[in-house]
């Protein structure tokens, strides 16, 4: 997902441009480790690469799989923000979620900045070896609402362990009061909406702005606060199935990606932003929220306040996401495509939650989500 340091304008194109060559040559020189083969992964604005490696000098369990993630040249201007994420993933994985956690550098560093030859200026790059983790994305299995349930589970108890226990000195780097992604900041997408043009969708957007502008964001302080991971996604969630059964697979999750848009936020937050991706994933939409909150609620009850403004923040992370595309594909038409695969749904899901109305969404969510009579345990 797009990142954009402490500023709010949406990244700027600085992608790395590492060729698979340069890559083993890094992974040799920084890391004392021989790569045996190299496939490049997806990212929105980073580089990542799969890369197997001939020999381990102590890495735990004999693990030869990682992940290189070379992070574009303006986040690597914010190595505070880097450290934060890489430590609350270290911290979340000894808590037992399963986060990937750092291979160190030669000089027992999580992190090394390097300089990437191509282009102007001499950009330089955070360069990280991450542990690989195993499973499928969501977005590439047939969803149930068992896997729903437990994404909203490991989403509360992830945002309470971050909150409670973790207290690295980097936390402080996590106040990003004008990150573009961040919630509570969908009133400052008002600069970027020219990017849709004159249509029914730019209405229904500007609706939600201001609808946010007076319901949300007065209501912010009594929301219970907390660290969000801030990017629930259906491509940043991996599960593998536990059971053997192709009729009905029992998902787990194997996997959390991307820390990149981790700040402080409300916990509320983060089942709305789960609950958007979620969607996304199912033939039945408008059911998928009671699913998600009935996990999330397993673990932590929203109050009130907090339910009633789940409607304008799932309809809010909707807009964010739509909005930043389109102008994000103004600026390079190259990306468009790819751009627009998500935004297809994503509009026919917002419209359909506008045309439903606030009441009659938020009954099916509250419903499906109190049927759990019988929450499991808390963790």
């Amino acid at each position: 997902m797009m990142s954009s340091g402490n500023d709010n304008q949406p990244q700027t194109f600085t992608k790395p441009a590492f060729g698979e060559k340069d890559v083993a040559e890094l992974v040799d020189r920084v890391f004392g480790l021989k790569v045996s083969w190299i496939r490049p992964l997806p990212s929105y604005d980073d580089q990542n690469f799969h890369v197997c490696v001939s020999i381990n000098k102590g890495a735990a369990e004999g693990a030869d799989e990682y992940v290189l993630k070379i992070t574009n040249s303006e986040d690597s201007q914010e190595p505070d923000l880097i450290e934060a994420q890489t430590q609350a993933m270290m911290f979340l994985n000894a808590e037992g979620f399963p986060s990937a956690t750092p291979y160190l550098t030669k000089d027992g560093n999580i992190m090394s900045l390097e300089s990437g030859d191509t282009g102007p200026g001499n950009k330089k790059y955070v360069v990280r070896l991450l542990t690989y983790l195993p499973g499928m994305p969501v977005a590439k299995i047939a969803t149930n609402t068992q896997i729903f349930y437990e994404i909203g589970k490991l989403a509360a108890s992830l945002d309470k362990a971050l909150s409670e226990k973790f207290h690295h000195p980097s936390v402080k780097s996590l106040h990003r009061g004008q990150f573009i992604w961040n919630l509570a900041n969908v009133p400052l997408l008002d600069q970027y909406t020219y990017a849709l043009g004159q249509n029914k969708h730019r209405e229904v957007v500007e609706q939600v702005i201001e609808q946010f502008k007076g319901k949300v964001i007065p209501k912010l302080s009594s929301f219970r606060a907390c660290i969000n991971h801030g990017d629930f996604n259906d491509h940043n969630i991996l599960v593998d199935s536990s059971s053997d059964s192709l009729e009905n697979p029992q998902y787990r999750v194997s996997g959390i990606l991307d820390f990149s848009d981790m700040s402080y936020g409300y916990y509320v937050f983060e089942v709305a932003i789960a609950i958007m991706y979620m969607m996304i994933e199912s033939p039945d939409p408008l059911s998928v929220g009671g699913h998600v909150l009935a996990g999330f609620e397993s673990v932590l009850p929203l109050t009130e306040e907090e339910r009633g403004a789940l409607f304008l923040l799932v309809s809010g992370r909707f807009s964010q996401s739509l909005v930043i595309a389109a102008h994000t594909a103004l600026l390079y038409p190259e990306n468009k495509e790819y751009l627009m695969i998500t935004a297809k749904t994503g509009w026919k899901h917002l419209m359909m939650m506008f045309e439903v109305g606030q009441e009659a969404v938020e009954k099916t969510w509250f419903e499906t989500a109190n049927a759990y009579t019988n929450p499991a345990p808390a963790k």
